[in-house]
């Protein structure tokens, strides 16, 4: 079973192949029924070929330009908000704030028109690939792939916020990346223009909450460092496998955006430099006055970022980056798989002693930061990987972090950078929980040792140890 973070995520996959507007992807076809009152008609120059997707703002179809010969997508209206004066509006807006750029980040607008019932569409620029969410499917990226990702979306953003218009609504599904690589921001749909009066509905808030800022979740007024929030939250997304802020209801997860801190990304990804972690932080202030004043600030700090510079702090060493990049994942993955399937097995073990012949409910365990005694840096994610591999067991509930340091301030202490054992027992205490994994990491020559225990703090009791070695890193055996 995925974890929980994946669990949602796939709920919303799944309404993706159905619903996202991007254009060209072979998954829109997943699915489809074909729409027999659009598609073989010609509107204006257009002929329909096939629809695409749809949402709540717009129905997209392939079609092609019988003028020029090329393939163009068509965004209309849906039927039930023709009546709707200011939905159309919102449609119109669009098409006038995308059409204003010129960018090669930015979805090309060809033209606004009506077909023969007055019906508003606008012609686009029809590409070929995916967006940003059908390729996040298959977990986080690479940090240079993800880098690159950033620097062209804001790059795209960049141009719009020169021009007076904020989009609002940047997310995964609005980010598109064709076949060739280009990087492109789709849907100005809710973009809201310098100078206009804004046009949604009183008392309500669009986008997908997920990527929504504080201001916006607050029914403020916003600027152009709600787009830096966004980009924030799509930044840790794909570093890290899933968005920093979580919950099942609505009000639960807009309680996170507007108080809670979200896990260390270095927990996830050791692979993330300390200047990129701080870039996304930036972004992520709940204070907008304290995010980056624009995104040309932002990008600067990307390109100081950037590999080759004298910023960039790598360590001199003889190996190609690429291996000890390929060979430092696969060490951590490996260790995290094995301890993970150990502490199951004990977990599963543990219940079942228990005589009960009812269903177990899900195991609460928490997770201390493991203790690492070698002097190398790059395994000092190693917990954080554990409590991911942890979550995807259906018979565990894993304490996050954020909830750990929550937990701490309600007992009165002071978070800081690490929960050790003894912090580690005296929260899990506080919460009930009767599991706590502690580890250790040595090494002794070429040797490297894993020490694992599970503990019942509040019983005082070890419930189960095991040790993983292996003679080099990328091959701790189980």
């Amino acid at each position: 079973m995925l974890p929980a973070p994946f669990a949602s995520h796939q709920v919303q996959t799944i309404r993706t192949l159905q619903t996202s507007e991007g254009f060209g992807a072979t998954f829109y076809h997943h699915g489809r029924t074909k729409d027999t009152d659009m598609i073989g008609q010609t509107i204006s120059h257009y002929k329909v070929t096939q629809k695409l997707g749809g949402g709540g703002m717009g129905i997209v179809y392939k079609a092609e330009d019988t003028h020029l010969h090329r393939p163009v997508a068509l965004k209309f209206l849906p039927p039930e908000l023709t009546r709707d004066e200011k939905a159309k509006q919102r449609f119109i807006q669009e098409a006038r704030a995308a059409s204003s750029l010129d960018h090669p980040n930015i979805c090309t607008i060809y033209e606004i028109n009506e077909d023969e019932a007055g019906h508003s569409f606008i012609s686009m620029a029809y590409y070929e690939g995916l967006t940003l969410k059908q390729k996040l499917e298959d977990g986080p990226l690479p940090v240079a792939e993800a880098r690159e990702i950033l620097t062209n979306i804001a790059r795209g953003l960049s141009k719009a916020h020169e021009n007076g218009i904020i989009h609002r609504d940047i997310k995964p599904a609005n980010i598109f990346i064709t076949n060739d690589g280009m990087v492109k921001i789709l849907d100005f749909g809710i973009a809201k223009l310098a100078g206009q009066s804004q046009l949604t509905r009183t008392g309500s808030t669009i986008g997908t909450m997920v990527y929504m800022s504080p201001e916006q979740i607050q029914g403020k007024p916003v600027d152009q460092r709600t787009d830096l929030w966004s980009l924030g939250v799509i930044s840790y997304e794909m570093l890290a496998g899933w968005p920093p802020y979580q919950g099942e209801y609505e009000q639960a997860l807009m309680y996170a955006i507007l108080t809670e801190s979200p896990d260390p990304i270095r927990e996830m990804n050791t692979e993330v430099s300390p200047l990129l972690v701080d870039i996304i932080r930036k972004c992520l202030a709940k204070n907008p006055e304290e995010r980056y004043t624009s995104v040309t600030a932002l990008l600067k700090d990307l390109q100081r970022e950037a590999p080759g510079t004298e910023s960039t702090s790598t360590p001199i060493t003889s190996q190609s980056p690429v291996r000890r990049t390929v060979r430092r994942h696969t060490r951590t993955v490996l260790l995290s798989g094995v301890l993970a399937v150990i502490l199951v097995l004990a977990m599963l073990a543990y219940r079942q002693n228990t005589g009960s012949s009812q269903p177990p409910d899900r195991l609460a365990v928490a997770v201390t930061d493991f203790e690492n005694t070698t002097g190398e840096n790059e395994l000092e994610g190693l917990s954080g990987l554990f409590i991911t591999a942890l979550e995807q067991s259906r018979n565990l509930s894993v304490l996050t972090r954020s909830r750990m340091f929550d937990l701490m301030k309600q007992m009165g202490g002071e978070p800081g950078d690490r929960i050790n054992e003894s912090v580690g027992q005296e929260i899990a205490r506080y919460a009930n929980i009767h599991a706590l994994v502690t580890a250790t990491i040595r090494k002794f020559d070429q040797v490297y040792t894993i020490e694992l225990n599970v503990i019942d703090p509040i019983r005082d009791e070890y419930l189960f140890t095991a040790t993983a070695k292996g003679n080099t890193k990328g091959s701790i055996p189980g």
